[in-house]
């Protein structure tokens, strides 16, 4: 077991990255270009989400419908690391901007669909660019500005996750409303000149060249456990049965190809994701704690607007609106803990204050019932979303703090993938308890009453579906869908106990730029491994 360090990424004129002060005014400029291209990964889906029962009704092909989400959620995951090392190998900016280029293409065409099979290909090339979106974002960012100021910039990200989060819905229900669907996808194409206009045009960093063979063995293997894993959770409990062959072979897949990427990676000269990045101790634990928040931020934003628009009423035309207190915790927090980590270089209370929190939250959440108010819960959710402002960008910053420069691409695309993977095992999870916990309430209540709703899945029933039911009906759903929601917050908590304890065991090790008188970069990464 042989391992070559000769080869790798070597910057022509011989600089490090980080040896190269940034002026203000130049950081200011390139982040022009990176919020717009985070807007453009963040917006997407939820405009698209909106306007899905018109592309439907257009095209047809409904029982595929879950593939344009599925086509794209799949090559987004499978494709992030691989975007981290190619930007790590042959430099950030050109993979950077090749991700955009491939994005844009991607949506021009699917705004061009004429089925649906069509549609979930073009989707399927647009989520191949959005892997390298994300990941070029973060990883830039860890390139031109050091751990300890990256607090000031952190703001600007947390906003546009929030505005994300609220506009996405709306734009997308306005665009359909008064154009037609094909511009949920052609509204990114100016979106992403200005990024590409933006980022050729300021973003200034080494021209990288690599002697070191690509690892595609590597590659092959982390893209059809990452593949299987997605499926896997996608599928289960929804399109087949989670003891169908289907989905024991997705799982027996996904074991076998991880263990034979862990096998690989250990004897290639450049692997596509360094196991060494594991014995830091502090990696290791940030991964599984962006994992946790994933799976709690995508199972819970999954949810609420559902309890909302079916118990209390909301209109799902605003339903954008609806998370807007959880994302203006998260805004809040993520800002003032920002500019704490720049002032004092300090970082290891926010995770261990955040996990806390955002249990609260979620505890507080799975009090909700029938009689809960939309301010009672507007002020669960402000709790919520405040406990995930401490962990959002925190993680990010401790896992690209606890590596080496070279391979920053691969320590951005690992967090993110964490995260991603972490979401989908979350609405798998949340899901199949919320509707075991709905199905039960239903046949407590009504007994052989229960199937009154028409057969259809919890999950699936509308606002307006639900009023055409008998009124004992109505009542034994919202007890239903209360119920639901208790249990899925009440399990969200009990996984988020595991985040607290990862949180308690981080080390605070000085990062990179702190002031004189501090440890080097090199003596603080060997201050976190293991």
């Amino acid at each position: 077991m042989s391992q070559s360090k000769t080869a790798g990424p070597v910057p022509e004129d011989k600089t490090a990255e980080e040896e190269q002060p940034r002026s203000p005014r130049e950081i200011r400029l390139v982040m022009v270009g990176l919020v717009v291209t985070m807007l453009l990964a963040m917006l997407d889906n939820l405009i698209v989400g909106t306007a899905m029962p018109t592309i439907v009704g257009d095209l047809g092909g409904a029982e595929h419908r879950s593939w344009v989400v599925t086509a794209y959620t799949l090559t987004t995951a499978a494709s992030t690391p691989i975007w981290g090392k190619l930007g790590d190998l042959y430099g950030r900016k050109g993979s950077f901007l090749t991700s955009i280029v491939i994005f844009l293409a991607g949506s021009a065409l699917s705004g061009l669909s004429q089925n649906m099979t069509e549609l979930i290909g073009f989707r399927a090339v647009q989520g191949l660019g959005a892997g390298g979106l994300m990941v070029g974002v973060m990883s830039i960012m860890g390139a031109l500005v050091p751990p300890r100021d990256r607090g000031k910039y952190q703001g600007m990200f947390a906003a546009v996750m929030a505005l994300a989060t609220v506009g996405g819905p709306l734009v997308g229900g306005f665009i359909t409303d008064h154009l037609n669907w094909h511009w949920t996808f052609y509204i990114n194409l100016p979106l992403g000149v200005v990024a590409l206009a933006v980022v050729i045009v300021t973003l200034k960093l080494p021209k990288v060249r690599s002697t070191a063979r690509i690892d595609y063995w590597g590659a092959v293997l982390l893209t059809t456990g990452i593949t299987s894993l997605v499926l896997l959770t996608t599928w289960g409990g929804q399109q087949y049965a989670w003891g169908s062959k289907e989905i024991l072979g997705l799982a027996a897949l996904a074991v076998a190809s991880l263990i034979g990427f862990c096998y690989v990676e250990q004897r290639v000269e450049e692997p596509m994701l360094p196991l060494s990045l594991f014995k830091n101790l502090n990696f290791t634990l940030v991964s599984i704690i962006g994992f946790i928040v994933g799976f709690v931020m995508f199972g819970s934003t999954f949810f609420l607007p559902f309890y909302q628009q079916i118990v209390q009423g909301a209109s799902a035309t605003n339903s954008g609106l609806l998370l807007m207190p959880l994302m203006f915790g998260m805004l809040v927090v993520s800002l003032v803990v920002g500019q704490a980590v720049t002032r004092t270089g300090k970082y290891r209370i926010y995770p261990i204050i955040g996990t806390l929190v955002m249990t609260g939250g979620l505890i507080l959440l799975s009090t909700m019932g029938v009689g809960t108010s939309s301010f009672t819960s507007a002020c669960w959710m402000v709790v919520l979303g405040a406990g995930m402002g401490f962990l959002m960008q925190i993680t990010m910053l401790v896992a690209q703090n606890s590596v080496e420069l070279k391979d920053m691409g691969v320590a951005s695309s690992t967090a993110t993938l964490f995260r991603t993977i972490g979401g989908s095992f979350g609405v798998a999870l949340f899901g199949a308890l919320f509707n075991n916990r709905v199905t039960d309430t239903m046949t407590a209540r009504l007994g052989a009453q229960a199937s009154a709703g028409g057969g259809k899945d919890p999950g699936e029933m509308s606002p307006a579906d639900l009023r055409k039911l008998p009124e004992p009906v109505q009542d034994a759903f919202h007890h239903a869908v209360s119920n639901g929601i208790h249990t899925v917050f009440l399990w969200g908590a009990g996984v988020a106990v595991i985040a607290i304890a990862a949180a308690v065991f981080l080390r605070e090790v000085p990062l990179r730029g702190a002031g004189k008188g501090e440890k080097p970069a090199e003596a603080s990464l060997e201050a976190a491994a293991v």
